[in-house]
């Protein structure tokens, strides 16, 4: 495990590129990510949007849900080319 071999074993088949996140249920899995007050805000802000200029009333939680599906997807279907890849990599 951790070695290179380990890693390209993984084929990309392992999450489509059209999955859909959770969404509104039940989540029996849990994961604490730590952010930075101004992440909290842009976050809270995105959620305010959300709610008053497009009519969708969610919580921050399924908006993370729904970024994480989107950038994942990306991932998958581009690659090198993913915003995710190109970001941290720094460019």
């Amino acid at each position: 495990e951790g070695s290179a071999s380990a890693g390209s074993s993984r084929k990309r088949s392992r999450a489509p590129a059209n999955r859909r996140p959770s969404g509104r249920e039940r989540h029996d899995e849990k994961i604490t990510v730590y952010v930075s007050a101004e992440e909290l805000m842009d976050l809270e802000h995105a959620r305010l949007v959300l709610r008053g200029e497009h009519g969708l009333a969610v919580d921050r939680g399924r908006i993370v849900r729904e970024a994480v599906a989107v950038v994942l997807a990306d991932l998958e279907s581009r690659g090198d080319a993913s915003i995710l890849v190109r970001r941290l990599r720094g460019r």
